[in-house]
């Protein structure tokens, strides 16, 4: 079956001011064509890194703790995602909190709303956590609090989880270590005090609209140059470093711009690179499973029903940590729903629980959910209460998130909130706790010490502690 290409990605342009800035100011990075020797991809690299460069060293000995897990793919739901009308709903609650959806029973035994049918049949496949606890129901000091671990502060700015990871671990392999598909969250801070080649490598290209065409922007050779002559450059290019390299009184700057040089030139000439940035070898099997022709139930400007293209993201999401990227962040939806919530689910949630469900079972069918965290985020929840709008308002004391693989349970929902579900009645979660739970799976102490500006030593989260009880 043909899968029609469609441009608009999320729900109607409805949600709070706060939550309209926040998505005006998503501009992707602009890098600028491959021209030259080819190597303006090297030159980006090379100016971000000098743009954000800081001292930046481990404060003290922490022992490494062995990786259990090689990458995460984090699906963050920007706007607030709904707790009661996916996986926390209160069907005895009174219509005003219980909203207008209804209940489906999961694998194992318990219910979610009847929006989640796809991962409500595999829910013995991964973990939710009930009683997640946020701090400030803002959308844009509560994605940075998501991505940072912190909130934001005048006197310093803090790395995201993924900037981290980069930081402490490294590559696997040519593709760079962190990727934002198609690009970052604008509100999730950067690298903070740490260099900035730390940063995510954003796509720019995006998959959920060019479909089977889908490239990465910067990411082939200019048109009309072979690769042989792309390589005669590269020597040519060689040969006028080696002669500044002979006049040159700081070698150390020399050898950072033959990093960023080699990563380039890596990237470019690499076909299992090249590869992972695309749907070669893909089945028509694998895109039904994802729900790449899945649509909600509201028609687009057209009258007609769209695909939502979060299937083609999650299938080069899941190409990439193949190829070895260990951290992964996909953007999905508007979810600020202020007013009529019924219409934001009918919308978007249908399309979300079929990719999801996909991604989580074709990671199982393949080996690889062992080694791979899903990780289903948002900045907070909404409130217990419908408004007169027909809306759920923001609300951070209480919601809820989905981890699948990477060694936390399976099949276990962890917490209980209330019988509204605007508080956690037991267990409750904070996200410095979960990041940190999540670091530990990767191999590194959340409590581990960096310094920055070569003098300051700052805690990765700041007095995490992992919830074991969510690890197998």
């Amino acid at each position: 079956m043909a899968r029609s290409a469609h441009k608009s990605l999320t729900a109607s342009r409805h949600g709070c001011a706060g939550f309209r800035q926040l998505r005006s100011r998503r501009k992707l990075l602009q890098a600028g064509s491959l021209a030259g020797l080819g190597l303006s991809l090297a030159d980006f690299l090379q100016v971000r890194h000098a743009r954000g460069e800081a001292s930046v060293a481990a404060a003290g000995g922490v022992e490494k703790l062995p990786e259990r897990i090689k990458s995460v793919i984090q699906i963050n739901l920007p706007g607030g995602f709904p707790q009661h009308e996916s996986f926390d709903p209160k069907p005895e609650a009174p219509i005003d909190f219980r909203g207008s959806f209804g209940v489906i029973k999961t694998k194992t035994g318990d219910v979610f709303s009847d929006n989640l049918p796809q991962l409500a049949a595999i829910a013995d496949k991964f973990t939710v956590v009930r009683t997640m606890v946020g701090k400030i129901p803002d959308h844009n000091l509560a994605t940075y609090h998501l991505y940072t671990g912190y909130t934001p502060t005048p006197v310093i700015d803090y790395p995201q989880m993924g900037s981290i990871v980069s930081h402490e671990l490294g590559r696997r392999g040519e593709l760079p270590c962190y990727i934002a598909l198609p690009a970052k969250n604008a509100a999730g801070g950067g690298t903070g005090f740490l260099p900035s080649i730390h940063a995510p490598f954003e796509t720019g290209g995006d998959p959920a609209q060019q479909k089977k065409n889908f490239t990465v922007r910067d990411f082939s050779l200019p048109a009309g140059m072979s690769l042989e002559q792309f390589q005669r450059r590269q020597t040519v290019r060689n040969a006028v470093e080696q002669r500044i390299r002979g006049l040159e009184a700081s070698p150390v700057l020399l050898d950072t711009m033959d990093e960023f040089h080699s990563r380039a030139y890596s990237l470019l000439t690499s076909t299992d690179a090249q590869r992972a940035f695309s749907f070669e070898g893909e089945t028509d099997e694998t895109f039904e499973l994802y729900g790449s022709e899945v649509t909600g139930d509201v028609k687009g400007p057209d009258g007609r029903l769209h695909p939502k293209g979060l299937a083609e993201r999650l299938v080069i999401a899941r190409r990439l940590v193949e190829a070895g990227v260990r951290f992964v962040t996909v953007q999905y939806g508007s979810w600020d729903c202020h007013g009529d919530v019924r219409k934001a689910c009918l919308d978007q949630m249908r399309p979300f629980d079929y990719a999801v469900a996909g991604l989580i079972s074709d990671l199982d069918r393949r080996g690889l959910l062992d080694s791979t965290l899903v990780w289903v985020t948002s900045e907070f929840g909404r409130t217990p209460k419908v408004n007169k709008e027909s809306g759920r308002d923001h609300w951070a004391r209480n919601y809820s998130m989905l981890l699948a693989g990477g060694g936390f349970q399976q099949g276990l929902i962890y917490g209980a909130s209330d019988s509204t579900g605007g508080e956690p009645a037991r267990d409750a979660v904070t996200l410095e706790n979960l990041m940190a739970t999540i670091y530990h799976q990767m191999g590194i102490d959340a409590n581990k010490e960096l310094l920055a500006f070569g003098t300051r030593p700052i805690e990765i989260i700041r007095d995490a502690k992992v919830v074991t009880q969510l690890l197998g």
